[in-house]
């Protein structure tokens, strides 16, 4: 077996921390793997995107020492236990089953929920 790199090993790391600091906190375990689960399918050689998510991750760590988190949530849907999980796709990629047309994505590549009333 090879060894990890760096980068590898920090995310490692990242995600350990992020376990602990959401113990005790609801939805906070949960939502931690989830996130790491959903780019857990994302190439070795995508490094910017990799690092991108490790920044990001290192902020929401921050928050959830910070003291002022009591509880994570999600605003969107998570999967049931028996569908397979899917690679993140890109931000900004359409999705799949055609529903571009009538939701296309806004700038951070999440479908655009139609205004109520229209």
């Amino acid at each position: 077996m090879s060894r990890h790199s760096r980068l590898q090993r920090q995310v490692l790391s990242l995600y350990r921390e992020l376990l602990r600091a959401g113990r005790g906190k609801p939805g906070a375990e949960a939502r931690v793997r989830a996130e790491f689960r959903q780019h857990a399918c994302l190439p070795r050689s995508d490094v910017l995107r990799i690092e991108y998510l490790y920044r990001r991750g290192k902020r929401q760590l921050q928050l959830l020492r910070s003291g002022h988190a009591v509880a994570t949530g999600a605003f969107v849907r998570l999967r049931a236990a028996t569908e397979e999980p899917r690679c993140a796709e890109a931000p900004g990629t359409p999705p799949k089953d055609g529903d571009s047309l009538k939701n296309p994505p806004d700038s951070m590549g999440l479908p655009e929920t139609p205004p109520e009333g229209r």
